[in-house]
């Protein structure tokens, strides 16, 4: 009989089974340590640790829980989202193609175009959640490589992660998938096809906003790609530290509680708005009336994810109003906490087509109830 693979729950919420072998402890221990010891033969110490930049522990700790969680063969913890994605592109050959799917989160779309410029990439940008697109693009560009985001910053538009997967692949070129918004727990995007899978850990994999984190995951470890990302790190020295590990090792026990209850919450805010007079547009994967739910339906399981995006009937000037008048929705950047959180994006972005009328929300895990009836006073 096969080995049944556990899930992503079990192996967070035991943080992939550790048990420490010198105390008996089942909570890892944090090694601070940067450097260490050689034997008078300078031979490296038995544990083959040299320096921290590529030898920490409680980093290899959490590597190996977030790899058990994609389903992957290894992954590389980076100090936020962004140095992770900053690698990926990095470690390809000069004079490369890449094609980025378009109204992402801003932040990366913001700095490729300026490293493909420096670089001398060919960067093409379109909306890749419209199957037909990546196909004719792919046959006319034959990229090296195509970088998506499922579900979408802000706009949570869903991509067919299969059928970009096979797309990329029969032009020979590799894909990369932000999942950030997804999170292992609702989408292990390496089932589907993807070579490399991103995570900004700052959101939901940390969920306390409380750690800057990133991290790649893949099945293809010996290929040219993913060695010259290891590479790039070591050298570049885009490497966490073994406290914020630590934390994020410490945060993911709570992992799948903290995705359930915040899917469920933002489902029920989510048809609570799109029912609302005051309210134009609902951006959600969860609404089966929204263009990516298909998809999403497909490819995520036990929910539909944290966040969501509104249009408010009105002007910049009732966005901001709204969101001022809102108590338990803090006005902050980010997404994934366990705290509700709101974003006039138009007021951070206001050159990238964001409608100033929109608004993000993070939903949280209060209690449901609460932040319907803070969601409504501030409507009326």
């Amino acid at each position: 009989m096969a080995k049944r693979r556990l899930s992503a729950e079990t192996i967070a919420a035991q943080a992939g089974g550790y048990v420490d072998r010198a105390s008996g402890g089942v909570v890892p221990p944090i090694q601070p340590s940067t450097t260490f010891v050689r034997d008078r033969d300078y031979e490296p110490h038995e544990s083959g640790n040299i320096y921290a930049r590529d030898d920490s522990d409680t980093v290899k700790e959490a590597e190996n829980i977030l790899a058990r969680l994609d389903s992957a063969k290894t992954a590389l913890l980076f100090p936020n989202g962004m140095a992770a994605i900053a690698a990926v592109f990095r470690a390809l050959p000069s004079n490369s193609t890449v094609i980025v799917q378009s109204q992402i989160y801003w932040g990366t779309t913001k700095w490729v175009r300026e490293f493909c410029s420096r670089r001398g990439l060919v960067l093409v940008e379109s909306d890749l959640s419209k199957p037909k697109n990546l196909e004719k693009l792919c046959m006319s560009h034959k990229p090296e490589m195509v970088f998506i985001e499922t579900p979408s910053n802000p706009w949570l538009r869903c991509t067919d992660i299969a059928h970009a997967s096979k797309t990329v692949q029969n032009c020979g070129g590799r894909l990369v998938v932000d999942a950030t918004a997804a999170t292992p727990i609702l989408t292990r995007t390496l089932d589907f096809g993807a070579d490399i899978v991103m995570h900004s850990a700052t959101k939901g994999l940390n969920g306390h906003s409380d750690v800057l984190a990133g991290v790649l995951a893949t099945n293809t470890p010996d290929s040219s790609h993913w060695m010259a990302i290891i590479a790039d790190r070591h050298d570049a020295g885009a490497v966490i530290g073994s406290f914020e590990a630590w934390l994020l090792i410490r945060a993911m026990r709570t992992l799948h509680l903290r995705v359930e209850r915040m899917s469920k919450n933002a489902q029920i805010v989510a048809e609570y708005l799109s029912n609302h007079p005051k309210v134009q547009n609902v951006f959600y994967p969860g609404l089966t009336d929204f263009e990516g739910h298909k998809v999403a339906k497909l490819q995520m399981t036990g929910g539909y994810g944290c966040l969501l995006s509104f249009c408010i009937k009105g002007d910049a000037s009732n966005a901001l109003r709204i969101a001022g008048r809102l108590n338990l929705f803090h006005r902050a950047t980010s997404m994934g906490g366990v705290e509700s959180l709101v974003e006039h994006r138009h007021t951070i972005e206001p050159d990238t087509g964001i409608p100033e009328n929109l608004l993000r929300l993070s939903v949280g895990i209060e209690n449901v109830d609460d932040l319907i009836l803070d969601l409504g006073q501030a409507l009326e």
